[in-house]
């Protein structure tokens, strides 16, 4: 099973060649299922990381002439080669981060339609011809790539995070240094010789793997050469990340930390809401910024909801990824489980019963139950943290404006989830909820044809969609004064 490791390289890749650290260090990459290390992969230093951004500078002037029906046609081509080694992709990705095959599958059919959706894209960046309304100047307008940009990836999603990313960077043609998380870098590895595989030029992506991120990424920011930098991770490190980009006004993307509200009415469609929280919840473990973390359930259908629920989340079959009955993998890491257990414990010492789960098993690997609680209180961490594990804290509500205080009281703003029958409550709440995404009668918003991004500290600019390129475009204008024959 093992043997698709052997199949990714473990070195950098930088300029079309995959080169060793200039020092020589690597780092293990490790099983969450099991504790036991899977390779080691290729430890970059702040020297690897101006070795790759060269690369990227040297190619990005005639990256940016290439036609775009060229650039289109490498993305096709790379999304059919994810499709088409989709089982060993998803393999590799259930041994380094623990998603069970199915999602895994899932993940890879997901990823590959960033790569389909952007080819679509490139051919139909436009610009415009218009005269100024005084007559005297044509405008032309024009668009650009921004330039050489930085990609920050994360562990959870760690193939469709990089095609997310990846995908609108090419069409737009813009060079590129990728940092995956170290975690996970096998699967962005895999994916950069895809992309050479599928003809992407050298130097136009590179790929640094590194455990010193503060070291590598910082004097690339604050250098002068990267302009467009595009984070996926915590809101903690996007705020370090702005800092350090305001040196140098880079062009920022940011899609940063969330605390999502799950509202379910009294006139809900109770098996749909429950089937929606299991999706919004239970996706990657909850290892997700979109996961349902507070669930707000009216009075009147609290008991009920939390009930079925509570027996839905208990019926999981938790264990390895990798084995087919297996529907919970492990989280990543020690570090994630602590994390969940102790918001879990917090939140008993403050009132809130245990339905079902919240006990760390027995055994090897960073597995935790799902888990269900109810009677949550206000003052406990878990309303102002994001999880990020299996456990779903639900409270109840009695009015509209009552629950949308409580659902709009944090710092996050990245998506919602809305239950009613009631078409003009779900258009009225959608409009006042505070994210930047709102799932009504529906726990999945994530879709490449769709704007992604959150509001308040939820993170800065839109993925996917029509708007997801827009991120790696400049507007240029040039002024023509009407000459009279």
């Amino acid at each position: 099973m093992t043997d698709v490791i052997d199949t990714v390289p473990k070195q950098l890749h930088i300029g079309g060649s995959w080169l060793d650290a200039a020092e020589g260090a690597r780092f293990p990459v490790d099983d969450p299922a099991t504790g036991e290390r899977l390779c080691e992969v290729a430890d970059a230093s702040p020297a690897d990381g101006r070795r790759a951004l060269d690369a990227a500078v040297a190619a990005q002037r005639d990256w940016a002439a290439t036609a775009p029906r060229a650039r289109s046609e490498i993305l096709r081509r790379a999304y059919e080669i994810l499709l088409d080694r989709r089982e060993d992709l998803a393999l590799l990705m259930t041994l380094e981060m623990g998603k069970p095959l199915a999602e895994a599958r899932g993940e890879v059919a997901y990823a590959a339609e960033f790569f389909r959706w952007f080819s679509e894209e490139a051919v139909r960046i436009d610009g415009g011809l218009t005269r100024t309304p005084d007559g005297a100047n044509r405008v032309l307008v024009m668009r650009q790539p921004v330039g050489p940009c930085l990609l920050i990836t994360p562990w959870n999603f760690p193939l469709a995070m990089g095609t997310r990313k990846i995908g609108p960077a090419v069409a737009a043609g813009c060079t590129m240094v990728l940092k995956p998380a170290p975690q996970t870098p096998l699967s962005s590895l895999a994916l950069a010789g895809i992309l050479a595989e599928a003809g992407l030029p050298d130097g136009v992506l590179n790929v640094v793997t590194t455990t010193d991120a503060a070291g590598v990424v910082e004097p690339l920011l604050r250098g002068g050469r990267v302009r467009k930098l595009s984070f996926t991770g915590s809101t903690q490190v996007g705020r370090l990340l702005l800092a350090q980009c305001a040196d140098t006004v880079v062009r920022t993307s940011m899609e940063l930390g969330g605390n999502a509200p799950f509202i379910v009415f009294e006139d809900a469609d109770l098996d749909r809401a429950v089937e929606g929280a299991m999706v919004a919840k239970m996706r990657n473990m909850g290892e997700a910024c979109t996961a349902a973390n507070r669930f707000f359930v009216h009075r009147s259908v609290a008991e009920a909801f939390s009930a079925r629920l509570a027996e839905r989340m208990a019926a999981l079959t938790v264990g390895p990824g990798t084995e087919p009955a297996s529907q919970v993998g492990p989280l990543i890491d020690a570090a994630g489980r602590a994390k969940a257990d102790d918001l879990v414990q917090d939140a008993v010492r403050h009132g809130a019963k245990v339905v079902t789960g919240g006990r760390v098993p027995d055994g090897p690997g960073h597995f935790y139950p799902p888990t269900v609680l109810t009677g949550v209180r206000p003052q406990s961490r878990l309303m102002q943290a994001e999880i990020f594990g299996p456990v779903a804290a639900v409270l109840t509500f009695d009015t509209e404006d009552e629950v949308l205080r409580a659902a709009n009281d944090t710092e996050w703003g990245l998506v919602g989830y809305v239950f009613t029958r009631d078409l003009d409550r779900a258009l009225r709440v959608g409009e006042r909820l505070e994210t930047g995404m709102v799932g009504v009668n529906t726990g999945l918003v994530s879709n490449p044809a769709a704007p992604f991004g959150g509001v308040k500290q939820s993170g800065l600019g839109r993925e996917g969609g029509r708007v997801g390129i827009e991120e790696f475009l400049e507007y240029k204008y040039l002024a023509i004064p009407v000459v009279e024959a």
